[in-house]
């Protein structure tokens, strides 16, 4: 199998960059004690980039032990100034080591770096630093109660850590989405173990390594590499001492897990599957909104849960729109991560691939008219062997076919007009799924009323991924329980007690 050339992009000796993925249990990076594993295959051409060890029980006893161990130890016996200062320096860490996350992020996914650069690489250093922030500004409440002999009584409240918190993050954004969930929890002082996806280990094993060159206490951050059932993954949900657990991905993996941490009680923060919409209307700026949906139904080679995979375009503009989309759509070339032209990567995998192709043959049988893409892109030779799909748009089906009732997670998007804003209000919500939604007007007036409106956790008026960090973020409906972000990521990560004090 030949070796990617992302490798050979700058000499080994130029870049520390870890092939190989490992275990970080205890501080220490380890293969495990299980003999399994599998090679990691670059989306982009089939080539190998190095080899992932399979967790099993014993891998994750000993994560868990670490990291209940470093609750009693050094670690929560730090102020929040002390730990907060150290996860700034993780921040500086991973910016200094920028181009070993980049490239480390584009082997694992194949998306272009251009797109990786901007958004997945910063974002996981800003993680830590905007939940630094928050940690040393929680504020609790206090109330003042009068008593029956005239004393009175104060209450107030301390949060403390929640404990081992499970931390199970997906492919699509591997580095962004497994920090917006570590951050928040080792600056509000709790420890993690973190199972990432199989198909993208390395940047959270190459975290380990910024983890120990600042210093973080041994046991705080662990990573145990593997599958679900019967795997790390069950096993890490199972386990006893773990206090939370944390998901982003698919409904039906959330439900299986919401099972598991019934065992003990377990609170669960998830991030599901969404079908998400957008709402185009007339007196939209036609620019603004053809290029939002681009980007939201294309970006990531469409693998991005709050991307668009319904558009509802109001009648008089329709026409116009889909042609637009159609020729902004045609204009992504596929391509090399290292290569600035690149404007869309490939899928994850191939069993992805199969599955997303599944959907556009099945759109075809179900009536869809294909306005572009339906299939696999002519590629060079050697990127032949990649998991490449056409970018496609479709117009003409049922509002009950699969393609636009089930979450494909594939550069795609069904296009269907509407003619009043109540139509397209129920178009928009009649999905069992509330992840996020986009509306584009030039009405002050109808952009609040429609925003209203929308049953999902996020609504984008006249952009998308705009996000700030400070603001609650997750899914209504089965898209999700909890919020995260700024000072709602406290309600999961800490349990809260009152103290009352007779005075």
């Amino acid at each position: 199998m030949s070796v990617h050339p992302l490798l050979e992009r700058r000499p080994l000796s130029q870049s520390s960059a870890r092939r190989d993925a490992a275990h970080f249990i205890d501080g220490e990076f380890t293969q495990g004690a299980t003999g399994m594993g599998w090679d990691n295959i670059c989306p982009v051409d089939g080539s190998r980039i190095g080899r992932v060890p399979e967790g099993g029980r014993a891998e994750v006893d000993a994560a868990v032990a670490a990291a209940a161990a470093a609750l009693d130890g050094p670690w929560g016996r730090m102020t929040v100034t002390e730990r907060t200062d150290l996860l700034a320096e993780v921040a500086a860490g991973i910016d200094r080591r920028f181009d070993d996350f980049l490239e480390a992020e584009c082997l694992d996914t194949g998306k272009p770096m251009s797109l990786a650069a901007h958004i997945d690489i910063p974002r996981g250093a800003a993680n830590f630093k905007m939940f630094t922030d928050v940690a040393k500004t929680i504020a609790t409440e206090c109330f003042q109660m009068p008593t029956p002999d005239g004393a009175g009584a104060l209450n107030y409240a301390l949060r403390r850590p929640r404990g081992v918190i499970a931390v199970i993050s997906p492919w699509n954004l591997p580095l962004l989405l497994m920090t917006w969930k570590v951050g928040p929890a080792l600056a509000l002082g709790n420890t993690v173990v973190v199972k990432p996806s199989e198909e993208t280990p390395l940047t959270a094993t190459l975290l380990g390594e910024v983890m120990n060159a600042v210093g973080l206490p041994r046991g705080v951050y662990n990573v145990v590499h593997g599958l679900g059932p019967q795997s790390a993954g069950e096993f890490l949900t199972q386990h006893p001492r773990v206090n939370g657990i944390t998901f982003t991905g698919e409904t039906r993996t959330g439900e299986a897990i919401m099972r598991q941490a019934a065992h003990g009680i377990r609170p669960v923060s998830f991030e599901l599957g969404g079908k998400n919409a957008a709402l185009v209307f007339a007196d939209c700026d036609l620019d603004k909104a053809v290029e939002g949906t681009l980007r939201s139904a294309f970006s990531n080679c469409g693998q991005v849960c709050l991307g668009t995979e319904r558009v509802y375009v109001e009648r008089p503009i329709f026409d116009a729109f889909v042609a637009r989309l159609k020729a902004g759509a045609a204009a992504l070339r596929p391509g090399r991560p290292e290569d600035p032209a690149t404007g869309i990567g490939p899928l994850i995998s191939k069993e992805h691939q199969d599955k997303v192709l599944a959907y556009y043959a099945r759109a075809v049988e179900q009536g869809a008219t294909v306005v572009m893409g339906g299939g696999v892109p002519p590629m060079p030779d050697d990127l032949a062997n990649g998991n490449w799909v056409e970018p496609t748009i479709w117009t003409g089906l049922a509002d009950d076919a699969d393609c636009v009732t089930q979450e494909i997670f594939g550069p795609c998007c069904h296009v269907r007009p509407f003619d009043t804003e109540e139509e397209a209000v129920r178009l928009a919500n009649a999905t069992p799924y509330g992840l996020a939604a986009a509306v584009w007007t030039e009405s002050l007036a109808r952009a609040h009323r429609v925003a209203e409106c929308m049953e999902v956790g996020i609504c984008w008026v006249n952009s998308w991924f705009l996000r700030d960090l400070r603001t609650a973020f997750g899914g209504a409906k089965a898209s999700g329980i909890g919020r995260e972000g700024g000072v709602h990521s406290l309600e999961f990560y800490t349990e809260i007690s009152n103290v009352c004090v007779k005075l």
